[in-house]
């Protein structure tokens, strides 16, 4: 299987950086515009203007698969792929998943947070935290001869130790050249199991947790993807390289971690 995994370059994963760095830069921009009152449609818009007319880069969800926008915006009970509709308006108490992935020279940046619109219930907020707590578990395992289960346990510890449940049905990707690459990150797993990691190994680490159940089901417009059960979900997503003595994290967020702590 590893032989199938592209393992880039210093070179590469400079370019790599680059791309990376300005997909949480639209990630840093679009946060005082997440507020209540204001249509996803219009979130999507702002982004694909930033990007396009200030960063100079391509918005690569746009016409992916036949993706219509793009940013993905996931809602309370939407796990993953939202798409943008200028009818939802986000309202006091929403929390928010915006993805955002751009393509700068050829190479792939891909990231994406969590955004409480107003003030979350308790609930909403433990959620949200947890869930952030987990991806950065699993990225604390990424250094050479860890696995990809290791990863995974990581994850699914923090979720369960809290009474979440980890989505199954989606996980984090190999990305470079390609938008999604052979390489993929389960967010469950048991210690030692599956690929052993080695540096130059670019990916994406993306659980999504639900509040209740982790059964989800994926609406008619063959995108939106929401909890059977209608309990929140969250999501957190960055891309790290392997390093000879651990990881980088290639989508820090511009002026650092906030409130959460670093990874």
């Amino acid at each position: 299987m590893a032989r199938d995994v592209v393992i880039k370059s210093a070179e590469d994963i400079d370019k790599s950086r680059r791309a990376a760095q300005l997909a949480a830069e639209v990630l840093s921009m679009i946060g005082p515009h997440v507020v209540p009152g204001v249509s996803t449609e219009t979130l999507d818009r702002i982004c694909h203007d930033h990007i396009v007319n200030v960063q100079g880069a391509i918005p690569a969800n746009v016409g992916y698969q036949g993706y219509p926008k793009t940013i993905l915006t996931s809602v309370n009970q939407v796990v993953c792929h939202g798409i943008p509709s200028a009818d939802r308006i986000l309202k006091k108490g929403d929390i928010v998943n915006i993805d955002v992935a751009v393509i700068k020279d050829g190479w792939f940046g891909d990231t994406s947070r969590m955004f409480f619109v107003g003030t979350p219930s308790t609930l909403a907020r433990r959620l949200v935290e947890t869930t952030y707590e987990a991806m950065v578990a699993g990225i604390r395992q990424v250094k050479p001869g860890a696995t990809l289960g290791d990863i995974g346990h990581a994850i699914q510890t923090v979720a369960h130790r809290a009474h979440f449940s980890v989505v199954r049905e989606y996980c984090g990707h190999g990305i470079g050249q390609v938008y999604h690459e052979d390489l993929q990150v389960l967010h469950y797993g048991s210690p030692g199991e599956g690929l052993t990691l080695e540096p130059g190994m670019v990916f994406t680490i993306e659980p999504m947790i639900n509040a209740g159940k982790r059964e989800v089901r994926q609406l008619p417009d063959g995108w939106t993807v929401v909890t059977r059960d209608r309990s929140l979900s969250a999501q957190w997503e960055h891309m790290v390289a392997v390093t000879p003595d651990g990881y980088e994290v290639l989508t820090a967020w511009p002026g650092g971690t906030g409130d959460y702590p670093p990874v």
